[in-house]
């Protein structure tokens, strides 16, 4: 069942909550640090030393620090799936070259309709799917390229080295896949709010005799927290906006070279 399109984009949503939710925090810690009726019991709890706010502001930049990499990584890691991909479709339209001219051609549009339809399946990759076409081609090159016909028309090594890249080309399409399947982990991300819902009232009650010193120290963290946080889930899928993998390299192979 595809997916709603409110769980494709839940990063966005996430994106939003995160800044709306740090700026709706900051106001109300700085509503009850200036009212009148709080203040006296607030002022009760001076007395926390400074160096206090090391130990929750670490926990929590380890914390985003952890979340974006995996982001990242992921970006990195669909990326090198796609040059992958593209790699041994050269590879094999490079040793199509070197048979005789019915397998030849046989071998070469199938690297073809394959990169074609790749290419497309990238609207697919967006909404966290895949392509059945995608599939089907990479299934008619595999057992293209694992036929008899196409065993006798190669030699043995280049015979085993087309298996390899069909292989390699069909392993980084399930991994390319896979990692369009991310999605926010809302523990993740609820943990890193509780640490940084208690850093900013840490900041406070640091602050709590100097109302105008405790306001900038709030506003600071929250604009800097906040849009940093709000980037990473931004980037949840690495085959949507605005961190978005190309598939430029495996559309190239769909028009080979003469």
């Amino acid at each position: 069942m595809e997916p709603t399109r409110l769980a494709i984009y839940d990063h966005y949503a996430y994106a939003a909550v995160a800044l709306i939710g740090t700026a709706v925090a900051a106001l109300l810690l700085l509503r009850v640090l200036a009212a009148p009726r709080w203040r006296a019991g607030m002022l009760t709890l001076s007395g926390v030393v400074p160096p206090f706010l090391n130990i929750l502001g670490v926990l929590f930049g380890l914390t985003l620090a952890f979340i974006a990499n995996d982001t990242w990584s992921a970006h990195d890691r669909a990326m090198s799936a796609v040059y992958r991909e593209a790699d041994s479709l050269r590879t094999l339209d490079a040793l199509a070259r070197g048979l005789p001219e019915v397998p030849q051609a046989a071998l070469r549009a199938a690297v073809s309709e394959h990169a074609a339809a790749t290419a497309s399946e990238w609207q697919q990759l967006a909404h966290r799917s895949s392509s059945p076409a995608a599939q089907q081609s990479a299934d008619h090159l595999l057992s293209l390229v694992a036929s008899p016909a196409m065993a006798h028309a190669a030699s043995a090594s280049v015979h085993s080295l087309m298996l390899g890249a069909v292989v390699h080309l069909r392993n980084d399409r399930d991994q390319r896949i896979a990692l369009s399947q991310m999605h926010v982990n809302p523990l993740k991300w609820m943990g890193m709010a509780f640490l940084g819902l208690l850093t900013m009232v840490s900041i406070a009650i640091v602050h709590v005799e100097q109302l105008r010193a405790a306001t900038v120290a709030i506003v600071l963290f929250a604009v800097a927290a906040a849009p940093t946080a709000a980037i990473v889930l931004m980037q949840g899928n690495p085959f949507q906006t605005p961190s978005f993998v190309s598939p430029a390299p495996i559309a190239q192979m769909a028009q080979p070279s003469p």
